[in-house]
């Protein structure tokens, strides 16, 4: 059997493209936003001295870690209507990858700030710097330089694993090509395109992320 290679149904379909890898950036960027400012919420609780709510963190962080992105998806999307919550598509994919991405960042951020001397904190005290100065420019921002590759690479991940949300209807990238696929038949060609897609979002993706990193974590020199 003679394969044709034809490209030609798949680039008339471009705006659809399009719209779907501006749908993944959105749901992605809000996604990484929120898990991130989530995540560090799940650290502190995590690192508390009260037991109850330090094991709570720590049930969460191992649940969402130790169970499929996919399952969770549909637990959000099938499941929660039957408490009486009902999301929509693209709500259920931004809550799952927000609660996905929060459990991980905690466990990164927290291996930072372990990472952390007791004696620079005891140093900021001792100079009688505010206890939110010392969490902020002692504890937070140098833990969060010394894990933002890894964290960066999890962002990464996540962008990548957005595709699973096709499977709830969510109209990312994964959903357009499977809608390109239904109607020109083109499949080796559409799944090509969505690779090479994939691949310059998660290209884009790194670049943004070094630039933050870059212009946050980087230290003054003279």
């Amino acid at each position: 059997m003679q394969y044709s290679f034809d490209m030609g149904p798949v680039l008339a379909a471009w705006p659809l493209l399009l719209s779907g890898a501006l749908q993944t950036l959105k749901i992605s960027s809000i996604s990484m936003a929120l898990g991130l400012m989530l995540g560090i919420v799940f650290m502190l609780l995590r690192m508390s001295s009260i037991q109850t709510v330090s094991r709570v963190a720590f049930a969460y962080i191992e649940l969402i870690r130790n169970t499929p992105f996919l399952v969770q998806v549909f637990f959000i999307f099938f499941g929660m209507p039957s408490l009486g919550v009902t999301l929509t598509a693209p709500q259920a994919a931004i809550l799952a990858m927000t609660l996905n991405c929060a459990a991980y960042a905690a466990e990164i951020v927290r291996g930072g700030v372990e990472s952390i001397k007791k004696g620079q904190v005891e140093a900021g005290r001792a100079l009688g710097l505010h206890t939110l100065d010392v969490y902020r420019f002692i504890i937070f921002r140098p833990a969060i330089r010394a894990v933002y590759p890894a964290l960066c690479s999890q962002f990464i991940l996540m962008m990548l694993n957005s595709s699973l949300v096709a499977s709830v209807s969510a109209e990312e990238l994964t959903y357009v090509g499977q809608m390109i696929d239904s109607e020109t038949f083109r499949s080796f060609e559409v799944y090509f395109a969505l690779g090479v897609i994939y691949l310059a979002l998660s290209q884009f993706f790194s670049l943004v992320l070094q630039l933050i990193g870059r212009t946050y974590f980087s230290y003054p020199t003279k």
